[in-house]
């Protein structure tokens, strides 16, 4: 019985391998040093701006320039939203993990298709973005890629319109029908 307990070479670098994708936790340079030491050709993280090059301000921490972090992964706080056993496992299901934090006052009366799911990740990074609000992208014109822009030209209401949606729609919830401010 303890020769099948026996650890074998193989076996041993595995762990040691399992071991450094565990410490390289969060970190965009410690995750690319591991990826890199088993995968060929991952693309190295974002160099870092010049010194005197403004940050941008946001959410949480921001761990590299240009980039906004959410709170918990700003503070390297992982097993806030993940199980620490389990590294993508998450703490509580997809649909209801930002509203262990986040109050979005869902007492309003409209809400935006993917909030209302609990579809946060349809707009917003969980962890980090370039752009304000963590958005995927930026958010001129961020709603056209859910939205028809063919089908809302077609409304008079939208005529001529050339700002941002949220100049006259809340991104989110509103007591407003088409979640109108």
């Amino acid at each position: 019985m303890l020769a099948r307990l026996a650890l074998s070479p193989r076996r041993i670098a595995a762990a040691l391998a399992l071991a450094a994708a565990v410490a390289a936790g969060c970190d965009p340079a410690g995750r690319h040093k591991t990826l890199s030491f088993f995968f060929d050709g991952v693309p190295a993280p974002e160099p870092p701006a010049p010194a005197g090059a403004p940050q941008q301000a946001g959410a949480g921490a921001s761990r590299q320039v240009g980039f906004l972090a959410h709170g918990p992964y700003g503070a390297r706080m992982c097993d806030a939203c993940h199980l620490s056993a389990a590294r993508n496992a998450l703490v509580a299901p997809g649909d209801r993990l930002c509203f262990r934090c986040h109050e979005l006052g869902a007492e309003k009366r409209y809400l935006h298709g993917p909030l209302a799911s609990g579809g946060c990740i349809a707009c917003h990074d969980p962890h980090s973005s370039r752009y304000r609000h963590l958005l995927l992208s930026e958010s001129d014109g961020f709603c056209l890629h859910c939205h028809d822009a063919g089908r809302l030209a077609k409304s008079e209401v939208h005529a001529g319109v050339g700002e941002n949606c949220t100049t006259c729609h809340d991104a989110q919830m509103s007591d407003k029908k088409h979640i109108l401010k």
